[in-house]
């Protein structure tokens, strides 16, 4: 009885040995589900792979944080894209996904946080300029809109920096107005000060036209990157007539 005891246990043994799959031919599996954009069974595939391997394939890690994405696993792409991003593979679109993954999971400040740590390192990832200016640009007409012009202020100028033609230019343009407008209100508030009070309204005016030149600088640095723009064109010569 206790050799048929001895004899089944090694036979468990034997057969745990031979059943374990090699992590290889699992990247194997991982790659072709991938490619045949099966993104489930090659989340789990190369999820098991990277377990078994100590997450040490950048590149793999790097797939299985876009597979994981692909099916709405975004807290696990994150993962994944920081072991890429720490093993510096394809580093840009890595950071640019994990920023993605964040957005989708409506983290809003680490969203922003991998943009501009991402931005560091490939400054002209075409994504990443994308999302983080249209994030500002959106941020700063928001707070203008509601009335926050510093709030504003702060959101386009973080747009500035960006090697973007158009987002720069959009970003310039909302400066130069929202100074206009900034510097109009205060002129209009100080008018009844006209002729109550010289002193303080000459004070008011100073502030007004100190704001209607920063609109003057922005719209003039908009102008020379894109001449060709009408709402730039058209807004100059208003801000300068402001001035006289």
């Amino acid at each position: 009885m206790k050799k048929f005891i001895f004899l089944f246990a090694f036979c468990i043994t034997v057969t745990n040995i031979f059943a374990q799959t090699d992590p290889n031919q699992i990247k194997k599996e991982g790659n072709d589900a991938f490619n045949a954009k099966n993104y489930p069974v090659a989340y789990a595939k190369f999820s098991e792979y990277l377990k078994q391997t100590n997450n040490q394939d950048s590149a793999t890690a790097y797939y299985c944080g876009m597979a994981a994405d692909e099916i709405k696993k975004y807290a696990e792409a994150v993962t994944y894209f920081d072991i890429a991003i720490q093993k510096k593979f394809n580093i840009g679109n890595a950071y640019a996904r994990k920023a993605a993954a964040l957005d989708a999971l409506k983290k809003t400040d680490e969203y922003v946080a991998t943009l501009e740590e991402g931005l560091k390192v490939a400054p002209n990832n075409k994504v990443m300029v994308k999302n983080y200016g249209l994030h500002f640009l959106k941020a700063g007409l928001a707070a203008q809109k509601a009335g926050k012009t510093e709030e504003a202020e702060e959101n386009f100028k973080k747009v500035i920096p960006l090697n973007h033609k158009t987002y720069k230019t959009n970003a310039l343009y909302s400066l130069g107005v929202l100074c206009y407008n900034d510097g109009a209100n205060i002129l209009k508030k100080a008018a009844p000060l006209a002729n109550s009070d010289a002193d303080k309204y000459a004070a008011e005016k100073e502030k007004a036209d100190a704001r209607f030149k920063e609109a003057v600088d922005y719209l003039e640095e908009a102008a020379k990157i894109s001449p060709e723009n009408a709402n730039v064109k058209k807004m100059l010569p208003q801000v300068k007539a402001a001035m006289k």
